[in-house]
């Protein structure tokens, strides 16, 4: 059987796959309902989750969701992450920054990107998952861009592939580092 969530994101696999330790502060651009946020949040009691979105309505829910489950390192932000310093986060100031499913639904993709790494401190980390184009669930709307396309963005800002992901067969995911 295939492993994954029907084609939804699991996000406590994919964040025993990365390097983190309780009082990071992370940043979860574009986090929609909280997908991430939540358990980025659980993982690191003593550090701090912002949760970016442009939506108001999805931050509320991350804000609901948060309070329900008792808790109180979320901070939600609402911001343009496609304008520079639109994070509203300080420079050099994150640990690890999630784009999860996000540059797909842009198309001022490396304005994204650069403003990530303008937040991220230095071996701050990427973690960076997109929708593979040809893949079953893949939305039909959008702009999706290939793994290739994609480390080559990262890659332009300055940012320094650090190792891929196994997210799941709908789904590619690699980690950069800010050098």
């Amino acid at each position: 059987m295939e492993k994954g969530t029907g084609g939804f994101l699991d996000p406590e696999t994919i964040l025993e796959q990365l390097d983190i330790h309780d009082n990071m502060q992370m940043a979860d651009f574009g986090s929609g309902h909280g997908c991430f946020s939540i358990p980025l949040a659980k993982v690191v009691p003593q550090g701090k989750v912002y949760a970016l979105d442009v939506v108001k309505e999805a931050l509320e829910a991350v804000k609901s969701k948060a309070e329900i489950e008792k808790i109180s390192n979320i901070e939600a932000i609402h911001c343009n992450l496609e304008v520079l310093n639109g994070s509203k986060l300080t420079e050099d100031s994150i640990d690890l920054v999630v784009l999860a499913n996000i540059l797909f639904q842009s198309q001022k993709k490396s304005a994204i990107l650069t403003e990530a790494k303008r937040v991220l401190k230095k071996d701050g980390q990427l973690v960076l998952i997109e929708w593979i184009a040809d893949s079953s669930l893949a939305p039909k709307k959008g702009w999706l861009i290939s793994q290739e396309e994609a480390k080559q963005l990262a890659e332009a800002e300055g940012l320094r592939l650090d190792k891929e992901l196994d997210i799941d067969s709908q789904h590619y995911g690699m980690v950069f580092k800010k050098t």
